[in-house]
C-alpha cells in the first residue's frame, strides 16, 4: 500500500506480540542523520512500549546505506537476535547514484533474508527529496522506524 494511503506509525497494538523476552538489533547510516536518527528514535521508543527492555536493542551505526548490508550481516552471525532492522535514508540527487545505492541495498537485505535464519527489517527510505523523507520519519505519514519495529517484533515471532 502506498504510505500516502497509510500511516507508517499506525497499526492494531492487539496484533502485536509481546517483546519482553526478545534482543534486536538496529543497524542505522550515519548518512543524513537527521532522518536516520528520527527513525532509530521511532523504532526504539516502539520497541520498549511493546515490552524489550533497553538493553536488550543494540545499535550499530554505518557510514552510509550501502554498508547497512554489511553491519546486517554482522548481526546475523551473533545468535542473540531475534531480528535485525536496518535503517537508512536515500535521496535522489542529480546522479544515478541513488539507482546503485537503493537497488544494491534491497538486494542485498533480500539476499539476507534469504539465507539467514534471523529477520531482516527493511528500513530504507529511498524518496525523491528532502520534505518526503522528513514526512516519513515523524512527519505527517507517520515513522518508517516505528513501521519497522512492528514488524521486527512480528517476524521474530514467525
Amino acid at each position: 500500500m502506498a504510505t500516502a494511503l497509510h500511516n507508517l506509525s499506525d497499526y492494531d497494538s492487539s496484533k502485536v506480540p509481546d517483546a519482553s523476552n526478545m534482543c534486536f538489533g538496529i543497524v542505522v547510516a550515519e548518512w543524513n542523520p537527521e532522518i536516520t536518527g528520527a527513525l532509530l528514535n521511532g523504532a526504539v521508543s516502539t520497541l520498549e512500549r511493546h515490552g524489550c527492555l533497553p538493553e536488550n536493542i543494540h545499535v550499530k551505526t554505518v557510514p552510509g546505506s550501502f554498508e547497512l548490508i554489511y553491519g546486517a550481516h554482522q548481526m546475523t552471525l551473533n545468535d542473540g537476535y531475534d531480528a535485525i532492522i536496518i535503517l537508512g535514508s536515500v535521496i535522489r540527487g542529480e546522479t544515478p547514484h541513488f539507482d546503485y545505492i537503493c537497488q544494491g541495498v534491497t538486494q542485498g537485505i533480500a539476499h539476507l533474508n534469504a539465507t539467514s535464519a534471523i529477520p531482516v527489517i527493511y528500513g530504507l527510505l529511498t524518496t525523491d527529496d528532502l520534505q518526503q523523507a522528513k514526512d516519513r520519519c515523524g512527519g505527517r505519514l507517520g515513522n518508517k522506524g516505528d513501521e519497522c519495529a512492528i514488524d521486527a517484533i512480528k517476524m521474530a515471532k514467525f
